[in-house]
This record gives C-alpha cells, structure tokens and sequence, in this order.
C-alpha cells in the first residue's frame, strides 16, 4: 500500500516537473501546485480515508486564511517599506500594523494546531509541521532548478 502511494506520488511529481520544463519560466500554477502538496501530505502522513476526510476541510480553511493575512501584510507593509518619504508617525503605524498582523498569523497558526491535533494524532500533527517545511523546501529547489541562470 504504501508503496503504491509513494509510486503514484513520483510519477505525480514527474509528471509536474516535465511539464513545467517543457514550458520555460512562467507564473506557478497553483493547481498544479495544490495537486502534489495533497499528494506530499497524503503520502508523508499516511492519511486514511476517515482521518483525510476531516483533515482536508480544516488545512483548506487555514491556508485560505493565512494566504488573506499574508496579503493584508503586503499590501499594508511591505509595499510601503521602500518609501523614504514615511514621516516617523507613519513609520510607527506601519510597525504597529506588522505587529498585529504577525500576531494575528501567530494565533492563526495556533488554533491550527490545537485542531490538527484533536484530528490527528499528535506524532501525525508533528509530520504534518515537518510535512509543511519539505514541501516548501521542495518547490524552492525545483523553481530553483527551472530558473537556473536566470538571477
């Protein structure tokens, strides 16, 4: 069983990865992207159906909201870090904005975890987290791979 999912999961990301180079440097494509991260997570923590059904709804639910913050804080402070005309008044409240954001993130990423952990077990929650960062160190190395020469 678990070989099967591993085997799908290649040929999943071998699929992905021909394709991407096939069409040179270009925006991700997010649905490509969401395929492999449920194929990622589904193989590296071994969901089963029960515990995928109610895994899946809750994960969505907490990207979509970290994907707004994250948003949110571009649009009120990182693209205003580069202006040099900020008055010091305007500088505190850009600070006291990125402060409430982080925060906010910091007590997304809680309640995350305190759910995850009454649906999964906690050494499954604790995959999950490892879970998070491979994946994210995966695409890095693959954007890495189909941009070399391009920075």
């Amino acid at each position: 069983m678990m070989k099967n999912k591993i085997s799908i999961f290649i040929i999943v990301l071998l699929a992905v990865t021909s394709i991407s180079y096939g069409q040179g440097p270009q925006k991700p494509n997010f649905e490509k992207i969401k395929a492999l991260k449920v194929a990622f997570f589904t193989e590296r923590l071994a969901l089963t159906s029960a515990e995928a059904e109610t895994f899946w709804p809750i994960y969505n639910e907490y990207e979509k909201t970290r994907f707004h913050l994250g948003k949110t804080e571009h649009a009120e402070f990182y693209s205003k870090l580069g202006d040099e005309n900020v008055s010091e008044k305007e500088a505190s409240d850009l600070l006291d904005k990125y402060l409430k954001i982080e925060k906010e993130e910091e007590e997304l990423d809680k309640e995350f975890t305190l759910k995850m952990k009454k649906v999964l077990s906690a050494k499954k929650t604790l995959l999950l987290i490892k879970a998070e960062k491979d994946f994210k160190k995966q695409l890095i190395r693959q954007f890495r791979r189909n941009h070399e020469g391009s920075w």
